[in-house]
């Protein structure tokens, strides 16, 4: 395998050099770009309708951490963990601290979750969380999402993902102004009790788990609210939260252009929310997410923080581990196109309005095989050239499962 890939890697770089690109700088900043592995995901998923336990799943944080290390063991770009709280609540710290050294991760954000209701809690979230109606309903979700922030710091994270589920069903069930105001005003309270080198990611989602209304439902709505809360409020973007045929690009470059482009949240969707695997169904949309992604980092106009790149995906009929590893390489291999895009030559197509050698420019790219140049990264990671492969080879899954049984399944699924 060596050979073979030494020998599709010197093709690649020669062709790359005929285009004045240097491959090896290429690799660096492949390697250079790590996608943080979320904690669910490392279970089997599943829908109302049923779920199929792979064996092996992770029982505790430790053996998610366990999990995420086999991943960045074998592709050398996980070297970080988003955490949900309550389903992974920290309890012995110095243990857990040992284990990410061990490891070569940390810990990258932490989530909360005030969209189901959890044993022993007072108040209900049935008819929302930060933006019910009774403040005492309110004043649980806020502290939640501030305990989640103790948590945390407990670990060295310094980012916190807000999603919330809160909607309506019905014409009329909620005051829209007065709905998002009470949001506005819980957020405020958060962000005060934040410390002052956090970040808070705002997500948005156009339905579900309410059908008629989400106080949250666009990018436009997450960005106002970032820019009431505070200069560290950011924007989040799922890429399964837009309804069909939405320009997802588009979005990317208007909330880097504003600089409130916070955080992404990775997955595949053909309808909505599917989370699937990366790039599995529209890879040349995310090639193009990517190239604005690229593009605004080159451009010394755009005043926009570090991005924090995560996975959301939920798995029902692939083992969790290989899903992630395909995701990790989808992302990387659509990052990898949009660096070789010519871009001096792109801009003055674009200020030409020449549609047709603009548009062949970005195709050229996209069905250029950068797959080599990925592979070398992994390797130069210290990672395996094909890590599923590799994945398969050690027969981890059934030595997960030796070890934790065939009917262990994950925490917080």
């Amino acid at each position: 395998m060596l050979a073979n890939h030494q020998f599709q890697l010197n093709y690649v770089t020669d062709l790359l050099g005929r285009r004045q690109l240097d491959a090896q700088d290429i690799i660096r900043q492949i390697v250079d770009f790590q996608v943080a592995i979320p904690s669910w995901a490392l279970g089997t998923g599943g829908t109302r309708f049923g779920r199929y336990p792979s064996g092996g799943e992770p029982r505790s944080l430790e053996e998610k951490i366990e999990d995420v290390g086999l991943l960045h063991r074998l592709n050398g770009s996980s070297n970080s963990i988003s955490l949900h709280i309550p389903w992974d609540i920290p309890q012995d710290i110095p243990a857990l601290e040992q284990q990410l050294r061990e490891q070569k991760l940390v810990i990258d954000s932490v989530n909360s979750n005030t969209f189901q209701d959890q044993k022993e809690q007072p108040y209900s979230y049935k008819f929302g969380s930060l933006l019910h109606t009774e403040e005492a309903t309110r004043q649980q979700a806020i502290q939640h999402n501030i305990d989640c922030i103790g948590y945390g710091k407990q670990l060295g994270a310094k980012v916190l993902t807000v999603w919330l589920a809160d909607g309506s069903n019905f014409p009329g069930q909620q005051h829209f102004r007065q709905a998002y105001q009470r949001t506005a005003d819980s957020l405020a309270s958060i962000y005060e009790a934040m410390p002052s080198d956090w970040t808070m990611l705002i997500e948005y989602k156009p339905y579900e788990p309410h059908f008629y209304s989400m106080v949250i439902p666009d990018w436009g709505t997450s960005y106002a609210l970032s820019q009431a809360t505070g200069k560290n409020a950011q924007v989040l973007v799922d890429l399964g939260h837009h309804l069909p045929n939405t320009n997802i690009e588009q979005i990317v470059a208007r909330l880097l252009h504003f600089g409130r482009l916070g955080g992404f949240h990775f997955n595949g969707s053909s309808y909505g929310d599917d989370d699937l695997t990366t790039g599995s169904s529209k890879p040349f949309q995310l090639f193009l997410i990517f190239n604005e992604l690229v593009d605004g980092k080159l451009d010394q106009a755009v005043n926009n923080p570090a991005v924090a790149y995560m996975i959301d995906a939920s798995h029902n009929t692939k083992d969790p581990l290989e899903d992630l590893l395909q995701s990790v390489n989808s992302i990387l291999t659509s990052y990898a196109k949009a660096l070789i895009v010519d871009r001096a030559t792109l801009r003055d197509a674009q200020l030409n309005n020449d549609v047709v050698k603009a548009e062949e420019i970005l195709r050229d790219a996209f069905l250029t095989d950068v797959r080599p140049l990925v592979m070398e990264a992994y390797r130069q990671s210290g990672g395996a050239l094909d890590p599923i492969a590799a994945y398969r080879a050690e027969r981890i899954r059934e030595q997960l499962i030796q070890r934790r049984g065939k009917l262990s399944v994950s925490t917080g699924l």
